[in-house]
C-alpha cells in the first residue's frame, strides 16, 4: 500500500514559475516550500547583476510567452463575431460609397461627400479584441489577480441570437442598418446586464455564497468548465481533419514528447512554446494546401474551414483603427433584452469561479478567498459594461483554453498574461497585422482546445483528493453532477440546434433565453447539482470527507498567510481597500 500511496499536495510540483514569477527569470531561484505540504514555488532573490545579452534573451522569451497567450485567444474572439455579425446583418468585406476613401479609417464618416464602411466583422473582431485586452490588465492588476485572460464568451450566444430575431429588428430591410440597430441593442442589453456582476462583486455577495463551495462540490464545477466545452474541441476539428489531425498529433508530441529536448541550452523551447511552434507549421502546411488548389471544388463549409484565404479579414481590415466608447452609436434599451443577458452574465460568472479555481492551481497559488473572488468578479462587471461601450457583440469571461496553457507551458506567471493584454490592445489597432493572424483557420485553435480544455478539466478533478473517495456518500455527488452536467445542456442543444428557440419556448422570448441560457451550461448545471448534494446530505458528518479542514482555511483573506503575498493589490492599494 505504501507504494501506491499520494499525498495531497495543496500546490502542483511539476510548474516552473508561480504567479509571483517576474521577468526577467535568469536570476538565481530558491526553492521553498511555502507549507508542509505545498510544492515548492520559485522564488526571486534580490537583483544581481547580468550580463545584457542574458537580460535581452529572458525578455525575450517572456514576450514569445505574452504572444503565445495572444495567438490562443484570436480563436474565440474570431468564431464568435463570424457567427454573429452576419446574422446581424453585418458585411466581411469593405464597401466604399465615395470615389476616395482614405486607408486610414478613424471612424469617420461622410467624408469627401459619401460614406466608407469597413468590413464590419474585422470591426468587432477588434473591438473584441482591445476589450479583452484592456479587461485581462484590469483583472490581473486589480481583480484576483490571477494569470487569467479575460475575453469574449460563447455563454452569451443564445441571449445575443434573441436579440438578433426580434422582431423590431428584422424589418430592418437594409443589412447594414439592421447590424447597426442590432448592435446598439445588444450593446444596451449589456450594460443592463453588467450591474448583476457588479453588485454580486463588490457587495461581497458573491463571497458569501462561496462559502458553501467545497473541494467535493468545486471538482465537478471547475472539471466541466473544460469537459463541458467538447464541442468546440474534435467536432470543429473533424471539419477539416487534414489539418486538424496532424496540428493535434503534433502538438501532443512537441509538448510531452520532446519537451526535454533543448536546442538551446538556455531554453526549453518545445515545453516552452508548443502553441507557437505547432500553430506556425501547420499554418504554414494549411497555406501550401490552399495555395496549390486542394479545396477547390470542394463544399463551402469544408472551404471555410480549411482555406486560409476565405475569412476575408486581411482585405477588409484598415491599417490602423481605434475602437472607442459608442462607436456604433447610442445604445438602445429594452427590458426584455436585458433580462435576456441577465442569464448569460450569471453563467459566465459561475465558469469564471470554476476557472479561477483552476488558474490558481496552475499558477501555484492558493485557492482565490472570497474576498478575492468578489472582487474579481466585480471587476468582470465593469468587463461586461466595457463589452457594452464599446459594442464587442459579446460578454466576458475568462479564457478556459488560456488557463489550460499554464498547464502546458508550466508557467502560471501573470506578468505573462499582463504582456499579452499589451499584444492585444496593439493588433486590435493595427488591423492589417492582426488580420494576418486573425486568419488561421479554426480547426488549428480546435486541436489545441483538445489538450487544453482536458488539461482544466484533470485539474478540477484533482481537487478530489482532499476528499475521502472511499464514500459512498461523495461518489454519488461526483458522479450525477459530472453526469448530469453533461446530459442536461447537450440535451438543451438538441433542441437549440435545428430549430434556434431552445427547449423552453414560451411566448415570452426573454424567458426562454434565460431558461435556456442558463441550462445549456455544463457548468452551471453542475454547479447546482454538486453544491446543492453537498450541502443538504448528511453534512455535519461528512465534513470531513468532504475536505472541508483544508478547505476552510481559503475562505477568508487572512485564513493564509500565502494570500497576502499572491493576491495583494499593486500601488499600495490595499491602505485604502482592506480586504474585509
Amino acid at each position: 500500500m505504501a507504494d501506491i500511496t499520494h499525498l495531497p499536495m495543496e500546490q502542483l510540483q511539476d510548474l516552473e514559475y508561480c504567479i509571483d514569477s517576474n521577468p526577467p527569470w535568469r536570476h538565481v531561484h530558491t526553492k521553498v516550500q511555502t507549507s508542509d505540504k505545498s510544492a515548492p514555488c520559485l522564488i526571486m532573490k534580490e537583483w544581481l547583476p547580468l550580463l545584457s545579452e542574458e537580460l535581452n534573451c529572458s525578455s525575450s522569451e517572456t514576450v514569445l510567452l505574452a504572444f503565445q497567450n495572444y495567438i490562443l485567444v484570436l480563436g474565440t474572439s474570431v468564431m464568435i463575431p463570424s457567427l454573429l455579425v452576419p446574422a446581424m446583418g453585418g458585411n466581411d468585406v469593405k464597401t466604399d460609397k465615395c470615389d476616395h476613401c482614405i486607408s486610414l479609417n478613424f471612424g469617420l464618416e461622410d467624408l469627401l461627400g459619401g460614406t466608407c464602411h469597413m468590413g464590419d466583422k474585422i470591426r468587432v473582431i477588434q473591438t473584441l479584441l482591445f476589450v479583452a485586452g484592456i479587461n485581462t490588465l484590469l483583472q490581473a492588476l486589480f481583480g484576483t489577480r490571477l494569470p487569467a485572460v479575460v475575453g469574449g464568451s460563447f455563454a452569451y450566444l443564445i441571449p445575443m441570437v434573441y436579440i438578433i430575431s426580434d422582431s423590431s429588428l428584422q424589418r430592418i430591410s437594409e443589412p447594414h442598418e439592421r447590424f447597426i440597430h442590432t448592435m446598439r441593442a445588444i450593446q444596451g442589453a449589456l450594460i443592463v446586464a453588467s450591474s448583476i456582476q457588479i453588485i454580486l462583486g463588490y457587495s461581497q455577495v458573491w463571497g458569501l455564497f462561496s462559502r458553501f463551495f467545497s473541494p467535493l462540490g468545486m471538482a465537478p464545477v471547475v472539471g466541466l468548465v473544460g469537459l463541458g466545452l467538447f464541442q468546440r474541441g474534435f467536432p470543429a476539428l473533424g471539419n477539416c481533419v487534414e489539418i486538424g489531425i496532424p496540428m493535434l498529433l503534433l502538438v501532443i508530441g512537441v509538448s510531452q514528447y520532446l519537451k526535454h529536448v533543448r536546442p538551446l541550452k538556455e531554453v526549453h523551447i518545445f515545453e516552452r512554446f508548443p502553441v507557437l511552434i505547432c500553430v506556425t507549421i501547420v499554418w504554414i502546411y494549411a497555406l501550401i494546401l490552399t495555395a496549390s488548389g486542394a479545396y477547390r471544388g470542394r463544399s463551402t463549409p469544408t472551404q471555410n474551414s480549411c482555406r486560409t484565404d476565405k475569412a476575408n479579414l486581411i482585405s477588409s481590415a484598415p491599417w490602423f483603427k481605434f475602437p472607442y466608447p459608442l462607436q456604433w452609436g447610442p445604445p438602445t434599451f429594452s427590458a426584455g433584452h436585458s433580462f435576456a443577458m441577465m442569464s448569460a452574465v450569471l453563467v459566465s460568472m459561475i465558469e469564471s469561479t470554476g476557472a479561477y479555481k483552476a488558474a490558481s492551481r496552475l499558477a501555484i497559488a492558493t485557492p482565490p478567498p472570497a474576498y478575492v473572488l468578489s472582487r474579481g468578479i466585480g471587476w468582470q462587471g465593469i468587463g461586461i459594461l466595457l463589452d457594452g461601450l464599446f459594442g464587442t457583440c459579446t460578454g466576458s469571461t475568462v479564457s478556459v483554453e488560456n488557463v489550460g496553457l499554464l498547464g502546458l507551458t508550466r508557467v502560471g506567471s501573470r506578468r505573462v498574461v499582463q504582456i499579452s493584454a499589451g499584444f492585444m490592445i496593439f493588433f486590435a489597432m493595427l488591423g492589417k497585422f492582426g488580420a494576418v493572424f486573425a486568419s488561421i483557420p479554426f480547426p488549428i485553435f480546435a486541436a489545441l482546445y483538445c489538450v487544453l480544455f482536458g488539461l482544466v478539466a484533470s485539474v478540477g478533478l484533482s481537487f478530489l483528493q482532499f476528499t475521502n473517495m472511499n464514500s459512498m456518500r461523495n461518489l454519488f455527488i461526483t458522479g450525477l453532477s459530472l453526469f448530469l452536467g453533461i446530459s442536461v445542456p447537450q440535451f438543451f442543444n438538441e433542441y437549440w440546434v435545428p430549430h434556434r428557440h431552445g427547449l423552453v419556448n414560451t411566448n415570452a422570448g426573454w424567458f426562454n433565453a434565460l431558461l435556456n441560457t442558463i441550462f445549456s451550461s455544463p457548468a452551471t448545471v453542475g454547479l447546482i447539482v454538486a453544491v446543492f448534494l453537498d450541502n443538504t446530505l448528511e453534512v455535519e458528518k461528512a465534513k470531513k470527507d468532504r475536505g472541508m479542514p483544508w478547505w476552510v482555511k481559503f475562505r477568508t483573506f487572512r485564513g493564509d498567510n500565502r494570500n497576502e503575498e499572491f493576491y495583494t493589490l499593486p500601488f499600495n492599494l490595499n491602505k485604502f481597500f482592506p480586504p474585509t
